[in-house]
C-alpha cells in the first residue's frame, strides 16, 4: 500500500515537474532575443556565469540549471527501475535535456541550444540521485538477481536427510549426564574388585 502512494505521488510530481520544465524552456522569450546565441563548447557559459560582477545572477543561472535537473535524480529511480543507477540517471536526464535544449534552439524564439545548460542539469541530476533518488529507488524496487551474482548452492540429498535427523533433545542430555557418574562408580568397583585378590596374594608367605 505504501509502495502505491509513493508511486502515485511521484507520477503526480512528474507531471508537475515536466509542465514546470517546459514553461521555463519551451516558452517564448522575445525580449531576450539580442541576448541569445548558441553555445557548443563546453564550459563557455559557465565562464560567462562566473565572470557576472552581480553574484545574484550567477547564483541564479548556475543555480537554477542545477536546480532544474535535480528531480530528474530522484523520481527517474522511482518511477522507472530500468533506469536506476548513477551513469544511467545522468544519461537519462542528458539525453532528454538535449532535447529540450535542441527544440529551444530550432523552435522557440528568444532560446538558443546552450551545452552548458545540459552540463549543469546532469550535475543536478547526479546530485539529486546520491542524495535522495538511490534510496527511494533501492527502497520501492528491490535489487534485481544478475546472472553474474553468486547464487546460493542447492543442498544434496545427503545434506538434506542431514537436516532431517532428530538433534538431541535437553532430556536426553540430562539423561546422558545422569548415567556418566553411574558407569564410573561401576567400572571403580570392578577395578576394586579384581585389586583385592592381588593384595591378599601378595601377602601369601
Amino acid at each position: 500500500m505504501a509502495r502505491a502512494f509513493v508511486m502515485a505521488l511521484g507520477f503526480v510530481c512528474m507531471v508537475a515537474f515536466a509542465v514546470a520544465l517546459a514553461r521555463v524552456t519551451l516558452v517564448p522569450s522575445p525580449e531576450s532575443v539580442p541576448m541569445t546565441h548558441t553555445n557548443l563548447h563546453p564550459g563557455s557559459s559557465i565562464r560567462l556565469y562566473f565572470d557576472q560582477p552581480d553574484w545574484r545572477d550567477t547564483v541564479k543561472q548556475v543555480g537554477g540549471n542545477i536546480l532544474l535537473g535535480v528531480p530528474f535524480g530522484v523520481l527517474l529511480p522511482v518511477l522507472f527501475p530500468r533506469t536506476r543507477g548513477l551513469v544511467r540517471v545522468v544519461l537519462m536526464t542528458a539525453l532528454v535535456m538535449l532535447t529540450v535544449e535542441t527544440a529551444q534552439g530550432l523552435l522557440v524564439t528568444g532560446r538558443a541550444f546552450d551545452i552548458d545548460d545540459v552540463i549543469l542539469n546532469s550535475t543536478g541530476a547526479f546530485l539529486g540521485y546520491l542524495v535522495l533518488g538511490r534510496r527511494l529507488g533501492r527502497a520501492l524496487h528491490p535489487r534485481r538477481v544478475r546472472w553474474w551474482h553468486p547464487r546460493p548452492r542447492p543442498a544434496t540429498a545427503e545434506e538434506r536427510h542431514a537436516g532431517r535427523e532428530r538433534t538431541p533433545s535437553t532430556a536426553d542430555t540430562d539423561t546422558d549426564r545422569d548415567a556418566a557418574p553411574d558407569a564410573d562408580r561401576t567400572t571403580a568397583s570392578k577395578r576394586s574388585r579384581w585389586a583385592l585378590p592381588a593384595a591378599l596374594r601378595a601377602k601369601r608367605p
